[in-house]
């Protein structure tokens, strides 16, 4: 199992936040890693003004800050007799996904967690601005947290699609979610026989590679998961739209964990973040950790 430590959970406070900062809580102590509590404080001088208030900026923030850091220390010290881990908590003024990820970079993080909604639109519902652009720049994973009760997980999909991300994304899986059964999923996208057949290519051409395909990525997959000899995982292998297909699937196996690689070897990447990771993100109903 690979070593996570320590793992920062960025908070506003809100029900959602609070719920990540359960699950981050409960992933430290599982694995006896250190948690970092962070809360970014958007500074007024991002909004437009009249210059003569830059005055009363300085001392909203500062006030602010302070009052956030008080309630953090108080959160942490009930972290730190609930689950009985160590607990850091530190309050930044900025933009939430430069801070966070600067924050995180600057400890080593193993870790990011999030709330997929808060009341500063952290990670709004529809993956904002915000989520994205964090996403992007965090460079160890990140876990966006929706499950509505925050229990072991049980039940997990580990997508793969064979690129270097995906390759992480297993043993990822077997790290925080130790005791769940675990699906290792490969999805062929069938957005690749669609262009195939607008060039106006042969439909049993077509047909036959993509039955090629799905027969090598099952005996790669077989081979991998043989050398594990873990009963608690299975592999299934499908041609579909991938996101799509992997929502659909969590769905069907009660899935309270998704894990997949934020980069694809596609190179359909939007931004430095995958089409299909952010649409997962987007569309999942479980919690989704993305990998590097």
């Amino acid at each position: 199992m690979q070593a996570i430590t320590p793992i920062v959970v960025a908070t506003d406070f809100s029900a959602a936040a609070m719920r990540a900062v359960r699950r981050g809580a409960m992933i430290a102590k599982q694995l006896g890693a250190e948690m970092h509590l962070l809360h970014v404080v958007s500074p007024l001088d991002l909004y437009p003004g009249p210059d003569h208030v830059a005055d009363f900026r300085l001392n909203h923030e500062q006030a602010l800050h302070t009052a956030v850091k008080n309630r953090l220390d108080a959160l942490a010290a009930s972290l730190r007799k609930d689950f009985a881990i160590p607990v850091a908590s530190a309050a930044r003024i900025g933009r939430a996904h430069k801070e966070i990820a600067e924050y995180a970079a600057a400890k080593a993080a193993g870790l990011v967690v999030t709330g997929a909604r808060g009341e500063n639109t952290l990670l709004d519902l529809m993956m904002g601005s915000t989520a994205s652009r964090l996403l992007r720049l965090a460079a160890c994973p990140v876990l966006i947290v929706k499950n509505r009760e925050i229990e072991p997980y049980q039940s997990a999909i580990t997508a793969v699609d064979f690129s270097p991300g995906s390759i992480n994304a297993l043993e990822l899986t077997r790290t925080v979610a130790p005791g769940a059964r675990i699906e290792v999923l490969h999805v062929y996208d069938t957005d690749h026989d669609d262009r195939m057949r607008q060039a106006g290519m042969d439909e049993t051409f077509i047909l036959d590679r993509q039955a090629r395909i799905l027969k090598d990525a099952e005996a790669r997959l077989d081979l991998e998961l043989a050398e594990l000899k873990d009963a608690n995982i299975t592999r299934n292998v499908m041609a579909a739209y991938p996101a799509a297909a992997i929502c659909k699937r969590a769905i069907k196996l009660d899935a309270d964990l998704i894990v997949l690689g934020r980069h694809g070897k596609s190179g359909m990447e939007e931004l430095l973040l995958g089409s299909v990771s952010k649409d997962v993100a987007s569309a999942a109903i479980c919690d989704v950790l993305l990998c590097n």
